[in-house]
């Protein structure tokens, strides 16, 4: 064989390691994206920890908090605060929603001031007065008139 050939596999041997080596896209794509059962399930495991304001660990969670945690815990990082996990994912009617959702509700004088995770059935999975529970999206004396909408982000 050749210097010449020689010089170039050897060259076309760097160049192909650093392609594989130097990949962060392909190196975060290997990690596995969360699923909704596994999204749910995480939430769940908070059920009864309590409410606290600017809260975001299992010693007290805010409802942003909690949705963040939450989906830290698998993996996928969320904003901090409602109104900007609301900025995120892709637009969701009502009738559409899948577990695994982010829902958000206007509580306060804000356009979006609080946001759940869509766990089927009609129901949300939210840290709020009480701290994280289970609750009725359509709840008729609170949360069905202070839906705002809802986003995709698995």
């Amino acid at each position: 064989m050749s210097t010449l050939k020689k010089s170039l596999l050897s060259l076309l041997a760097v160049v192909m390691f650093a392609v594989i080596a130097f990949q962060p896209e392909a190196a975060s794509a290997a990690v596995k994206k969360p699923t909704a059962s596994s999204i749910v399930n995480q939430g769940k495991k908070y059920l009864g920890v309590r409410y606290v304001y600017g809260g975001a660990t299992p010693k007290g969670f805010d409802c942003s908090g909690f949705t963040s945690y939450t989906f830290k815990q698998q993996g996928m990082a969320l904003p901090r605060t409602a109104a900007d996990q609301y900025k995120k994912g892709k637009s969701v009617s009502k009738k559409d929603l899948k577990a695994g959702d982010l829902v958000f509700f206007k509580t306060s004088s804000k356009p979006v001031s609080h946001v759940g995770i869509y766990i089927g059935s009609g129901k949300f999975i939210h840290s709020a007065g009480k701290g994280v529970a289970i609750t009725n999206i359509n709840d008729p004396y609170y949360w069905k008139s202070r839906y705002v909408g809802a986003k995709r982000v698995l």
